[in-house]
């Protein structure tokens, strides 16, 4: 039986780099995408920082504070998304954790809004706090999975300079915050996470290591020991990763397809263009460009 031709994006934004809500579809539907995943960012005011900054150019205008700093990408926004374009979109949301009643906030948002993702957790704090611990065991009740962004508070050598802009904290945090909640998925994504591709991520002074690569690094050992973690393909920290040892990463994408998510995090075919000099498997294709994300989230249009 031929494969099913399906694309679900399970990483995905509105209102960002240039393009609103027909922009998005008009990308998806060049690409050959069925359904995304959308996905908040919330930047608390309180948290506010210089280099917060530097994304005002890629987020909505329209949702400047009055102080000149960005609230990020908005739930209200997406639900206008996912009312305009009707069966395009999964809703996604994630509370700043600091704010009192985050957990009762993402519950609410699933009840009122039809939110069936935690995501994306992006905040300048450890995934392992008690509060954040908290809103992903609500999550983990609701089924929604946890779409984390990973960046290293240190860059190499160890005991270096700390990183300006970093979210969530190392793997040992990422590990505690997955012990702690054996009944939620977490999604793993970003620089943080796929630095560990490959087992020099603790000498490599760059957010996004690239040239050769010396040799498998932990993500291998952390699939196999948590049965909650999951990742996806997104933006250039996944891309540039597995484009470090092509060879290793087809057999990485074939060992571990049933934890591994398509996703972009942006726009174009940059991630499909990759996997197809891969020469993967018809079956690990489908597994990760769309079984995956419609097991962990189950869709009437797509029967894993």
């Amino acid at each position: 039986m031929t494969p099913r031709k399906i694309i679900i994006d399970s990483h995905q934004h509105v209102f960002w780099h240039g393009r609103d809500d027909a922009g998005l579809i008009r990308d998806m539907d060049e690409h050959g995408i069925s359904l995304a995943w959308l996905l908040t960012w919330e930047i608390p005011q309180h948290s506010h920082r210089p280099n917060a900054t530097a994304f005002s150019r890629v987020l909505n205008p329209a949702r400047v504070r009055p102080d000149g700093s960005h609230p990020g990408i908005l739930l209200e926004d997406l639900i206008m998304a996912h009312r305009n374009h009707p069966g395009r979109f999964v809703l996604g949301y994630c509370p700043d954790p600091t704010m009192p009643g985050a957990p009762d906030l993402f519950d609410a948002a699933c009840e009122m809004h039809g939110v069936r993702v935690c995501g994306e957790w992006k905040f300048p704090m450890l995934i392992d706090d008690p509060r954040c611990l908290e809103l992903f065991r609500a999550a983990g009740r609701r089924k929604a999975p946890v779409v984390l962004h990973l960046d290293t508070p240190y860059l190499p050598p160890l005991g270096g300079a700390f990183a300006p802009a970093w979210y969530g904290g190392t793997l040992e945090n990422l590990k505690r915050a997955m012990q702690a909640c054996p009944d939620t998925i977490f999604i793993g994504h970003a620089p943080g996470f796929w630095r560990e591709l490959s087992s020099d991520s603790d000498t490599r002074e760059e957010v996004y290591p690239n040239g050769p690569s010396p040799g498998p690094g932990q993500i291998e050992a952390l699939f196999e020991t948590y049965p909650n973690l999951y990742a996806d393909l997104s933006a250039g920290s996944a891309l540039v990763a597995l484009k470090r040892n092509p060879v290793y990463s087809a057999g990485f994408l074939k060992r571990h397809a049933h934890r591994l998510l398509f996703a972009r995090d942006y726009y174009g075919g940059a991630l499909q263009e990759f996997l197809t000099t891969l020469e993967l498997r018809a079956d690990v294709l489908e597994q990760i460009s769309w079984r995956n994300a419609a097991r962990l989230l189950p869709m009437k249009n797509f029967p894993a």
